[in-house]
């Protein structure tokens, strides 16, 4: 797999060239799909760094695809939503979503996105994993190893987005204190939160329920308001 092949996935043709041309020219190799069934076949073939997909596809919609694709990998998606439709953005990052843009989007804009959900997905290859990350942060029932990052909750493997990951390790090593929505943002999105910009929200609440709303008769994650987030310390040896 090359490290800068993306593979798009849009009906419109005009906006592929537009895309492949703009981002070759940023050191990217781009496939272009232009419909849905196709596209995940693609997307599932491991020749791909990143997925740039639009929800509305003929046929198959965006949606579809991305369930399917995450039935199977963890390749990096970036969605495509219609500019305001809240909903959709919602559900893309629900159903395991790395990020999205909104529709008409500068192709800077979706270049910085692209860079920053590569930097924090997971390397491919042994050569290319650091040797001096931290050791495994354990806080109560969960365990985060960011080598190999695994996530066990009660000695269980939990299958965690590279958002989610990025975020549960945050809270954890600054367990028991409050985490800013911007800082978590900024380092498990690579970017700040725009106005209105729910993203952070969405990918706790799916982090939640993957690891359970609650550690014994305390709530695992706390919404701190006006603040963000807080992962609770169970006894003073965690983290």
């Amino acid at each position: 797999m090359e490290e800068n092949r993306i593979l798009v996935i849009d009906d419109d043709r005009e906006l592929c060239e537009l895309l492949a041309e703009y981002l070759g020219q940023e050191g990217f190799v781009v496939e272009s799909v232009n419909e849905g069934a196709t596209g995940l076949e693609r997307a599932l073939s491991g020749a791909h760094a990143l997925v740039v997909l639009d929800v509305m596809l003929p046929e198959m919609n965006g949606f579809d695809v991305l369930r399917k694709i995450r039935e199977r990998s963890k390749i990096p998606v970036l969605m495509l939503t219609a500019r305001g439709n809240d909903v959709d953005r919602i559900v893309g990052l629900e159903m395991g979503a790395d990020d999205y843009l909104p529709k008409p989007f500068n192709p800077r804009e979706l270049v910085a996105r692209i860079r920053a959900v590569k930097r924090r997905a997971p390397t491919t290859t042994d050569a290319t994993v650091p040797t001096d990350l931290p050791e495994c942060v354990r806080v109560g029932d969960v365990e985060l190893s960011p080598e190999s990052r695994v996530v066990h909750r009660a000695g269980e493997v939990v299958e965690l987005t590279s958002v989610e990951f990025s975020l549960l390790e945050v809270l954890l090593r600054s367990a028991g204190k409050a985490v800013p929505r911007d800082e978590l943002a900024q380092t498990a999105l690579g970017r700040k939160l725009s106005a209105y910009d729910r993203s952070v929200d969405v990918h706790m609440s799916s982090l939640r329920r993957k690891l359970g709303h609650r550690v014994g008769t305390m709530e695992r994650i706390k919404n701190i308001r006006g603040v963000g987030y807080m992962y609770v310390r169970t006894s003073d040896r965690d983290a």
